[in-house]
This record gives C-alpha cells, sequence and structure tokens, in this order.
C-alpha cells in the first residue's frame, strides 16, 4: 500500500526523520553523555583526596627527596690525611684537602691508625704522606704519596680517586708557582663541559624524575580508579547505560589527562623556581612530549585495570609494569649504554626511555631535534599501541 493509499484508508504514518537530522541529533547525544561522564569524573577527583595527592603531594615529596636528599655528587667526603714529618710543605698540601669542598680530612700520624679507621669505615680513603715527602720536593725530585681507596661503594671511590688527583695536581701547580718555575706536563688537558657546566647531579637528576612522577600520575591514578569503581559497582551500573565503551574511555581519559598535565605543570615549576635546573628548551616541546607520554602512562593504568578489577592487585602491577622499569630501566639513573644487550633491548619497550631523553635535552640542551624527533615518534607508536590495546581489551560486559 502507498502513502497515498494509507492517508485515503485514514491511516497517518509519522514522518521519516531526515538522516542529517537524525546524524546531528545522535552526535548531540553522545557529547551530552560525555559532558557527563567528565563531570562526574571530576566531581569524583574533587571528593576524593588520594586523586589529588598522587597529583600533586606525590610529586612535591618525590622531588624534595630526590631534589635535596639524592645527589650523585660526592661531598664531604671523610679521608685521612697521614703525615709522618710534619713540615710547612706538607701543611700546604694538607690545606689543599681542607678548603676543598670534596673532603673532611681527619689527621693521622701513622698509617696503621689509619688503615684501622679504613677497615671501621670512619673514612674512605687514605692520602699518605711519607717522612721524606718534604726533602724529596726540595731536591726537586718526584715525591709520591701513598692513596687507599674503600672499593666497596665503586662509584664513591672513583670519585675519591678523581678528586685525590685533582687536590694534588692543585697543589703541585700553586707549589710550583710559588717557587717562581713552570709545572710541567706531558699533555695538556684543556677541557669543556657542555649543557651541565656546573657538573651538578641535581639539573640531571630532577628531568628524569620528572618522567617517573608522571608515570605514576598516569598509570597508578587510572589503574587505582578503575579498579575502585570495579570494587563499588559503579562500573557495573555504567555498564547498563546507553553510553558506548569510546565515550566510556573519553570519560576516563580526559579528567586524568587534564590532572596530569596539572601535575607536570606543578612538577616543572619546583624544577625551575626551587631547584633552579636550567630550562633551555621551548615549553610547547616540553609540554608536546609530556601529553604523548601521559596518554601512554594512562593507557598503561587503563589496560591494568581492565585485567585487575582490584585495588591492591592493580596497585601492585602499576608498581611493577610502569614506576620500577621507569625508575631503572629508562636512563634517568643507570645509564643504558653500560646494561647487558638483552636488558638494552628491554629498554626500547619502556616509554620512559624516550620521555627522559627529551626532558633531559630540553632542559639541559634545548631543542635538539636530533633527540627531540626519534623518541617522539618512539612515544607516538607506544601510545598508539597501549590505546588501541585498551580498546580491544574493553567489552561493554560484566564478565
Amino acid at each position: 500500500m502507498s502513502s497515498d493509499d494509507a492517508t485515503e484508508c485514514g491511516v497517518s504514518r509519522p514522518p521519516r526523520p531526515h538522516p542529517a537530522k537524525s546524524s546531528r541529533a545522535g552526535g548531540e547525544a553522545r557529547l551530552m553523555r560525555l559532558r557527563g561522564l567528565i563531570r562526574k569524573e571530576f566531581i569524583q577527583i574533587v571528593r576524593d583526596p588520594s586523586s589529588i595527592a598522587i597529583a600533586f603531594v606525590l610529586p612535591l615529596v618525590l622531588l624534595l627527596i630526590f631534589g635535596y636528599g639524592v645527589s650523585l655528587d660526592a661531598k664531604n667526603v671523610p679521608v685521612g690525611i697521614v703525615i709522618e714529618q710534619p713540615s710547612p710543605q706538607t701543611s700546604a698540601f694538607r690545606a689543599s684537602f681542607e678548603q676543598s669542598p670534596y673532603f673532611e680530612p681527619h689527621l693521622f700520624v701513622h698509617i696503621q691508625e689509619a688503615e684501622a679507621a679504613l677497615r671501621r669505615a670512619d673514612i674512605n680513603g687514605i692520602v699518605w704522606v711519607r717522612e721524606d715527602f718534604s726533602e724529596q720536593i726540595l731536591s726537586g725530585a718526584t715525591a709520591p704519596i701513598g692513596v687507599y681507596v674503600n672499593g666497596v661503594d665503586a662509584n664513591t671511590a672513583r670519585l675519591v680517586q678523581g678528586y685525590v688527583q685533582g687536590a694534588w695536581t692543585t697543589w703541585l701547580l700553586d707549589y710550583a708557582r710559588s717557587q717562581g718555575r713552570a709545572l710541567t706536563f706531558p699533555v695538556k688537558l684543556d677541557e669543556r663541559v657542555w649543557f651541565n657546566p656546573g657538573l651538578r647531579s641535581r639539573d640531571y637528576l630532577v628531568p628524569g624524575l620528572i618522567a617517573v612522577i608522571m608515570t605514576l600520575i598516569g598509570a597508578l591514578l587510572t589503574a587505582l580508579v578503575v579498579a575502585r569503581e570495579w570494587e563499588r559497582g559503579t562500573m557495573e551500573a555504567l555498564m547498563v547505560t546507553p553510553v558506548t565503551i569510546r565515550e566510556i574511555l573519553l570519560g576516563k581519559l580526559i579528567p586524568y589527562f587534564v590532572l596530569g598535565l596539572g601535575g607536570l605543570l606543578f612538577s616543572v615549576s619546583m624544577a625551575v623556581w626551587v631547584f633552579e635546573v636550567p630550562l633551555r628548551g621551548s615549553l610547547g616541546v616540553l609540554l608536546a612530549a609530556s601529553a604523548l607520554f601521559l596518554l601512554a602512562a594512562l593507557g598503561m593504568g587503563l589496560l591494568i585495570s581492565t585485567l585487575a578489577k582490584d585495588q591492591f592487585v592493580a596497585s601492585l602491577v602499576a608498581l611493577l609494569a610502569t614506576f620500577l622499569p621507569a625508575f631503572i630501566l629508562s636512563g634517568f639513573i643507570f645509564d643504558i649504554g653500560s646494561m647487558p644487550t638483552f636488558i638494552r633491548g628491554l629498554t626500547h619497550l619502556i616509554a620512559a626511555r624516550y620521555y627522559v631523553a627529551i626532558l633531559q635535552t630540553v632542559f639541559l640542551a634545548g631543542d635538539v631535534w636530533a633527540v627531540i624527533v626519534p623518541n617522539g615518534l618512539a612515544l607516538l607508536f607506544l601510545t598508539v599501541i597501549l590505546i588501541g590495546l585498551v580498546r580491544r581489551r574493553t567489552r561493554k560486559r560484566l564478565e
């Protein structure tokens, strides 16, 4: 029966909606649902102090601990100075250690006393000035000194060796100058330190720490929040509504992405103004790289939450899968080039590796595109993979 026949028979049919109007109405409904989900997450963030603590209090604590408490620079190293025969020359040599910020000298008369202190770990090294030191110096002959270093901590031992060598060379130069003669070396070393001329380990550690902080904010926050919703039953209630999986994921990503950027700006502000780490690159590049990494961290957190629906399990998995690799395998503290081949290959799966490289470059060297572009592309690739895995694993079902 045609529409005209139906009308003649007294049967009326509702008008068919226009395709464009139907599509527009559907888009408005999706946008309204998404706004509702985002608003719900922001209300939950405001009501839940733990989210604010992870985003802002945790970065504050970590930055204060690592910025002030952790240093790769050896200062005030306790060193024993054994002077068997005091003289003006030995007094000047001892003064070169006392005036150095790297040493805390302890004076001994006999080498046996210093060796006993070294065994007790009261001192980290011994500088032994023998009784014929002044006689050898005045005669123009070579006056060797003995150096003992505690090698239990290999890094500190190497630093002590270098510092003692530097103090010895400085004293030789000053002594030769006081005698009116030049001290000649077979090789003249012309040193230039790029990017971190002060050799402050804080300038190296704080940018890398921002990557660890962003890992915790992104992965731990989303993993715990979604797992908490499963425990409380709110996720089941959300699943029976008309919202789609895409809207649920966007409703989770957008609020915590904004919260993560707030934590980033807070961390960068502390790095620049509190710890005086130079920011030689552009803030735009830093924000773009951070946005990519934050999306990857959020994707990892959502992926963990789809596998572990218990807060305790989710927190353990997040720490093992994100925090520890970001801390150990990202180049934040340990040099990747010094790792075994297998571990070096494993670091390519860690998003924090690429983010740490970008952060340290932008902070200390500037916008070096030869470093930023390949690491940024690697971050983009990992972000797409992680978000894709989350979309694939997430289903609108309760089992």
